[in-house]
């Protein structure tokens, strides 16, 4: 296995974040999620969690399944984001950088086995994930930032993801 597919490839791609379940990741040996929030499971426009994403939240938390915030966003959007969830949360993460994901899951107790990243970017989201030995799971973003950089960043995805569905129907 290349670098590419070891630390930029998601081991599981989803229509959003709706489409994952309790059962599947128990199914995955997965007791923990790490979320990023924004594209992920709402817009940059939603400070807190929407109607849905609430709903998702609490029926993860309801099934046992342990959750936790890593974003890139500053800490007060973090913590009004968090605020009726009330998970280990951190802004100002610097994904890929792990400092943060390594947090968690200590706070957390769990191991990377037992944990999952989820999110909405390969550069960061999959790669920290990656790279701390989670599983990684990637969802499109909801309404993508239209900044030079952001799509600088979606134009060097698209290889990637493209690479990444071959192999898929390969298997």
């Amino acid at each position: 296995m290349g670098i590419v597919s070891r630390l930029l490839w998601p081991d599981e791609r989803f229509d959003g974040f709706g489409s994952i379940t309790p059962e599947f990741l128990r199914s995955q040996g997965v007791s923990a999620l790490i979320c990023d929030i924004d594209n992920t499971l709402v817009t940059y426009d939603d400070p807190e969690p929407t109607e849905q994403a609430g709903a998702w939240l609490r029926e993860m938390l309801s099934s046992g399944i342990r959750i936790a915030f890593v974003s890139n966003n500053k800490p007060a959007r973090v913590e009004l984001f968090n605020r009726s969830v009330g998970a280990p949360a951190y802004g100002d993460a610097g994904k890929p950088k792990r400092k943060y994901l390594d947090i968690v899951m200590s706070e957390m107790g769990k191991t990377p086995e037992e944990c999952a990243v989820l999110g909405d970017q390969l550069f960061t989201d999959v790669f920290s994930g990656k790279w701390v030995g989670t599983k990684a799971y990637l969802v499109p973003p909801i309404k993508d930032k239209k900044t030079l950089l952001f799509r600088f960043k979606r134009a060097l995805e698209k290889p990637i993801l493209k690479a990444y569905e071959r192999s898929r129907k390969k298997k």
